[in-house]
């Protein structure tokens, strides 16, 4: 018998063993003993790409591309378990081509004792804003670093939280080559102090320390193999008062996205909002320099990256105000953000909310230092705290709600946008500027069936000029629904690449069931989610979209 059917024999015999065991705990009526609990999700999305030369669209051999993955936890008590499949056969087109094959990169087990809990295998795990350490993923943009390693998390006090980790990070389907320490601690002060329990003013204080090691292979530098970053934090509540903000520092770090200089980094980020009854008011900033740090120092783009700059832009939804989507720039950028949001009128049939939002990006005012006189190779000099003069973004947005009865509701919004592109997304580019109309409206009919009727419109005259969109969905009921739309590049400059991207799609909803299957077109562009961005190329198919749960 070969090695491969013995294996498969002693498996077999395996399950066999097992199911006879808890049959024969089943049949001894032993119904103290609690077998826990197996939870999970699936989601599978494929495409079959037909050939479109016109708008651009890459030639796919395969002509159908799928990205799929199931997790499956079981809990018993204290201890939680699981893994997650994930295939790619082959991956989806904007998604990077070395998600390839099947596989088990993700499986982890976590047990927790009294204050101590301790996890081996994969984790994800974030210290204050991310601003050392964010591992986390995010499925829509092809993003998943977490980590493989050791994790404990203990409460010495009430109040106190510590958490030590190291591991390596993924790096696709496979593991990049540096190993990372981290540990955090946070007080939350009116929990670790009695007295204070009851006072309004609630303080919490952080800290975290991170490091990377890597041997250093570079023939020509001397490369610090250890590379450590520190960040303190604090937040503050009162009523509808809050107010956090974070500082990280990160020694020289020599690697591919900073071409190589020995400049420390610094990060910062503040934020503050109140909120009343019917009235809400949020601000923010923060700023980057040099502080694009990985577990690699070759690594580019998304890959193996250890911290998050967020993005402090508003998150949209609407197509086209997503057109010129703002990516954090790690290296040296200043964000500012300001957001207003008025419920003027409360009567639940004829509510009135009003938001308006205005964020925006500069670089930082530095001066480039000359290689041949630079001996320290700091790369350049930061000459202010504050913003350069040299634009990365601008987002100006309105947006009114307005519902009329219990069966009719309307949003409006305009947003005036300023995107760098030569700088965000590739040199040589200019600086865009748009103006962005979004009418969507809904009707209720009789039942659970809905229509809605979504307008939009971008008047630029730089890139492809003015794009329209429209799109009328009809909601059958809680279970059905379908979609038509269109989106078209009527003002482009050369009248021959005035396309159409049209897209229908129908949907089937039950329980914790989705199913979906569209056919259409795509244009080309970028995809981002907080800050993180991938590129999508553009396409023409049939897609097939299901998830589920249990």
């Amino acid at each position: 018998m070969k090695l491969k059917q013995r294996l498969l024999a002693t498996v077999g015999c395996g399950i066999i063993y097992a199911s006879t065991s808890v049959a024969q705990l089943n049949t001894a009526n032993l119904s103290n003993v609690a077998l826990g609990e197996v939870h999970g999700n699936f989601q599978a999305d494929a495409q079959y790409y037909i050939p479109d030369s016109t708008i651009g669209a890459p030639n796919v051999p395969e002509k159908m591309l799928m990205n799929g993955f199931a997790n499956i936890i079981y809990t018993r008590g204290k201890f939680t378990a699981g893994v997650r499949y994930e295939s790619y056969l082959n991956a989806l087109q904007g998604y990077d081509s070395r998600y390839q094959g099947n596989g088990l990169p993700y499986r982890f087990a976590t047990y927790k004792s009294d204050a101590l809990e301790v996890t081996v295998g994969n984790f994800y795990q974030q210290f204050g804003n991310g601003l050392v350490l964010r591992s986390y993923e995010e499925k829509g943009l092809g993003f998943d670093n977490a980590l493989d390693g050791v994790r404990l998390k203990y409460e010495p006090f009430k109040g106190v939280y510590l958490t030590g980790l190291t591991g390596k990070q993924r790096s696709f389907m496979t593991q990049g080559p540096g190993i990372v320490r981290g540990f955090d601690g946070e007080m939350q002060i009116n929990e670790t102090f009695k007295k204070l329990e009851e006072k309004k003013l609630k303080v919490t204080l952080g800290g975290s320390f991170v490091s990377r090691y890597q041997q250093d292979d570079d023939p020509d530098l001397e490369l610090p193999q250890n590379v450590g970053a520190y960040a303190g934090r604090f937040q503050i509540n009162r009523n509808n008062f809050n107010l956090n903000g974070e500082w990280a520092t990160k020694i020289n770090d020599p690697n591919a996205a900073n071409n190589k200089i020995y400049k420390p980094g610094e990060a910062e980020i503040l934020q503050a909002s109140y909120a009343m009854k019917g009235f809400a008011l949020s601000a923010s900033a923060s700023r980057a320099d040099n502080m694009n740090f990985r577990s690699d120092r070759s690594a580019t783009l998304n890959n193996l990256l250890l911290n998050y700059t967020p993005a402090l832009n508003k998150n949209h939804t609407y197509s086209l105000l997503t057109f010129y989507p703002y990516a954090s720039q790690p290296n040296g950028e200043f964000q500012f953000s300001g957001e207003v949001n008025w419920k003027a009128v409360k009567k639940p049939d004829y509510k009135l909310d009003i938001t308006v939002n205005y964020s925006g990006s500069n670089d930082l005012d530095t001066t480039h230092l000359d290689a041949a006189t630079d001996s320290t190779r700091q790369g350049y000099k930061t000459n202010s705290y504050f913003m350069g003069k040299k634009v990365f973004f601008r987002d100006f947005y309105v947006e009114v709600n307005q519902k009329f009865g219990k069966k009719f509701k309307a949003s409006i919004l305009y947003a005036y946008q300023e995107y760098n592109k030569g700088v965000i997304q590739e040199p040589g580019f200019p600086t865009i500027y748009s103006h962005i109309v979004v009418a969507d409206l809904t009707y209720r009919l009789k039942g659970e069936s809905t229509v809605r009727l979504e307008m939009q419109n971008l008047t630029t005259r730089q890139d492809k000029q003015d794009w329209a969109q429209a799109m009328l969905e009809y909601t059958f009921n809680t279970h059905w629904f379908a979609a038509v739309l269109d989106q078209y590049n009527y003002g482009n400059e050369i009248t021959t690449q005035r396309y159409h991207y049209y897209n229908a799609t129908v949907g089937y909803t039950k329980n914790a069931n989705r199913i979906t299957l569209s056919y259409g077109k795509q244009r080309a562009g970028i995809f981002c989610v907080g800050g993180i961005c991938r590129q999508v190329p553009a396409s023409n198919g049939i897609t097939l979209s299901v998830t589920s749960s249990f």
